[in-house]
């Protein structure tokens, strides 16, 4: 007695196909290594959207250069906190600005010199309202301190 299980319960027809996976990316190689290529997801980003309008300090509000942090220094008016050192000279600007340091030998490695830097930012940003009440507007430096 001979069996046909296989073709008795088995089916030959093709699976459905599957929803396509999040991550898209492609297999490629170079120099005889496998590295994989993602794709940017298409998607609409919306420029103006409220997200990314409300949460950011605008580079307006920030001393970039270094021209502008040494005039500060040297014709600014100085102030010891205990969490930071603050540097303000009055602006010729519509609008305050400001300059963060956190140096290595005050804070010490790169994620705790980031995270100083992430919180006085945060701190100018929502004090905002409070210092547009001010008619003179400032230039301002924040050093960070070990102690934030």
């Amino acid at each position: 007695m001979e069996s046909n299980y296989a073709e008795e319960n088995i089916s030959t027809k093709q699976p459905p196909p599957r929803e396509k996976h999040g991550f898209r990316a492609r297999m490629a190689t170079k120099n005889g290594r496998a590295v994989i290529k993602r794709r940017r997801a298409k998607r609409s980003q919306e420029i103006n959207s409220p997200a990314l309008l409300s949460f950011r300090l605008p580079k307006e509000n920030r001393l970039l250069k270094r021209a502008d942090f040494l005039r500060v220094y040297e014709n600014g008016k100085r102030f010891e906190g205990r969490f930071m050192t603050v540097f303000i000279l009055p602006a010729g600007a519509e609008r305050h600005r400001v300059g963060i340091t956190a140096t290595k030998k005050a804070i010490g490695k790169a994620h705790d010199r980031n995270r100083a830097k992430r919180l006085l930012r945060e701190s100018f940003r929502l004090s905002r309202a409070e210092l547009d009440v001010i008619t003179a507007k400032y230039d301002w430096v924040l050093n960070a301190r070990r102690s934030i």
